[in-house]
């Protein structure tokens, strides 16, 4: 699915798909930003005793992922929240997050990142406050997951 050019693509063209945010609809699911992706693999170093070689082997090690963090305008919607409830209520509330980079016509994906079994592990509601008068409320979920892959 990636595809390449000689100019980057913009960051500010994306959607995030989800069957637990607006029913799976992208439309309805529209975040302001998204954050945190990536991947990390450790090593692990080691020698044996009788090695002829004065230096360490690096031994892959495991994968880890960070959080990833989704931020969007309060629109009405209990979608964050309902997920994160189902989380603490003990059910199995793991889903496949799709965030998907589009091209300028918003019509072709262009890059996606996939994150599998991913559940909502923080809930931040939004600062109200009369000071500005002029901010919007912005509500975030933070998601753990287990795997990322790039499509």
């Amino acid at each position: 699915m990636a595809i390449q050019r000689d100019d980057p693509y913009s960051a500010f063209n994306f959607r995030v798909v989800c069957d637990r945010l607006s029913g799976g609809d992208s439309s309805a699911a529209g975040f302001q930003e998204v954050s945190g992706l990536g991947m990390e693999v450790s090593v692990t170093e080691y020698r044996n005793g009788n090695e002829a070689s004065n230096t360490v082997r690096k031994v892959t090690g495991l994968t880890r992922v960070p959080d990833v963090t989704l931020k969007r305008g309060v629109a009405g919607s209990l979608d964050f929240f309902n997920w994160i409830r189902e989380v603490r209520d003990g059910e199995d509330a793991r889903s496949t997050v799709i965030i998907e980079l589009l091209d300028e016509s918003r019509s072709n994906v262009v890059m996606a990142w996939r994150l599998t079994h991913a559940r909502p592990v923080k809930y931040v509601g939004p600062t109200l406050t009369t000071a500005e008068g002029a901010d919007i409320a912005i509500e975030e979920l933070v998601l753990a997951y287990e795997r990322l892959d790039m499509e």
